[in-house]
């Protein structure tokens, strides 16, 4: 499997988490209860793609695919607990800082991991 699909599925995550996100800040409900739906199955997309990958690099890289690992599940979480609190009405600052740095920590370790 190449690892080309699994960096399509983040980039559509994180497309499709900025397409609620603006949909969500507009009102439009709708739309916004369909693409966080479709949202949340890229989120098992990207993790099955990139539990492909783990086997590989666990056997030379254990600490840095374990901090991926954990980093790329961060980043899940925080997107979604950015939408709900958001739909709620709840501040979400410090989900988006914790969004941005495990956002960060994992597309430092994605890219500096040799496959």
């Amino acid at each position: 499997m190449s690892i080309h699909i699994h960096v399509t599925a983040w980039v559509l995550t994180l497309v499709l988490f900025f397409i609620a996100f603006g949909l969500q800040k507009a009102g439009k409900e709708k739309g916004q209860k369909i693409v966080h739906m479709i949202l949340r199955l890229f989120y098992l997309i990207t993790f099955a793609t990139g539990g492909m990958f783990v086997h590989y690099l666990l056997s030379s890289y254990l600490v840095e695919t374990i901090l991926k690992v954990l980093s790329g599940i961060l980043v899940i979480g925080f997107m979604e607990m950015v939408l709900v609190r958001t739909k709620k009405g709840k501040t979400t600052t410090v989900f988006w800082i914790l969004f941005l740095v495990s956002l960060i920590s994992v597309l430092y370790l994605g890219y500096s991991l040799p496959m």
